[in-house]
């Protein structure tokens, strides 16, 4: 890190945003949090007093849970908002939520939003710092952010590393944040999936559009495969799920491709025997469970950092 480094940003909206400087103090804050977590007490004082709105339009368990986790373990009082019980569902528009939500005062508001951009959009509507946790097909900042941690974690650096990308790109928010920041930090980004479900134009992102599930795994630092996000498709993009697998799903045979020591990866939730055989999730090479535990680091990080900018 470079003398007179400062951690500039007030919002947390994608990791497009973020400079390779950003990113690696992100990642090293992250890690000296890891030590609370490991506490009997798991709890600092450093949020004391501030107020964290979680305003979750998407369900969600591993990215709310763990935002609000952190959260509390640095002692903030936390406030959870879904769309069932919002004003949206009378017809309220996210703008005056945003307006509404902002009179009270919180100094950090959490979003997750079906629509790509409404974390932008809520940045600019209230006083507090916001942090996207996902919105649409766009970002998913803080989980690109805890595979980059996990990854480094187990190879030392992200520079220089083969990283493959399997599944639903074309609907994945985490596929982009993934690609933006992993090329920003150096390593070579591979993706493959359904002819269907790799959007055109991904590669001006950075990333390496492949012809072969073999092409993208062979000789791969990591594996990372995602789950199909039917919930997102108007239309049907795949013949079944029991063919997808066939053709796209990680198995033993296929991973073996791989280095023998590379990492499988993905962002959850997992669906067993579609795009991971169930001994490869549980497997000696599967870092999914760190992704988790590395989720609520990240996002300490997150909240301290903005906070320090509020």
């Amino acid at each position: 890190m470079a003398t007179g480094y400062y951690f500039a940003h007030r919002h947390i909206l994608g990791i497009e945003q973020l400079s390779c400087e950003d990113i690696a103090h992100i990642l090293s804050t992250a890690d000296s949090f890891k030590e609370i977590s490991a506490r009997p007490i798991k709890k600092v004082p450093t949020l004391r007093g501030h107020t964290i709105i979680n305003l979750f339009f998407e369900p969600s368990t591993r990215t709310r849970l763990s935002f609000e986790v952190a959260a509390k373990r640095m002692s903030a009082d936390t406030f959870n908002i879904s769309p069932s019980t919002s004003s949206t569902t009378k017809g309220e528009t996210l703008a005056d939520t945003a307006r509404n939500i902002s009179a009270m005062h919180p100094d950090i508001i959490i979003i997750r939003h079906a629509c790509s951009g409404a974390p932008l959009l809520l940045s600019r509507n209230v006083q507090a710092a916001v942090i996207n946790a996902g919105d649409g097909a766009h970002e998913h900042p803080s989980q690109g952010l805890l595979d980059m941690l996990t990854v480094k974690e187990h190879r030392g650096t992200l520079s220089g590393l083969k990283i493959a990308i399997v599944g639903d790109i074309a609907h994945s928010r985490v596929a982009r944040s993934d690609i933006v920041g992993f090329t920003r930090m150096g390593s070579e980004v591979y993706v493959y999936g359904p002819s269907t479900l790799v959007p055109k134009g991904i590669d001006q992102l950075g990333a390496k559009v492949c012809t072969s599930l073999e092409e993208a795994v062979t000789d791969a630092d990591v594996v990372m495969t995602l789950r199909i996000q039917r919930e997102r498709q108007n239309d049907p993009l795949l013949p079944s799920l029991r063919e997808y697998a066939r053709h796209f799903g990680i198995s033993r045979q296929v991973l073996s491709l791989a280095k023998p020591d590379a990492l499988v990866m993905h962002p959850g939730p997992v669906n067993r025997g579609v795009e991971l055989n169930p001994d490869v999730a549980d497997g000696p090479q599967s870092v999914i469970l760190d992704q988790v535990t590395n989720g609520v680091a990240v996002r300490m990080a997150l909240l301290y950092l903005v906070m320090g900018n509020s």
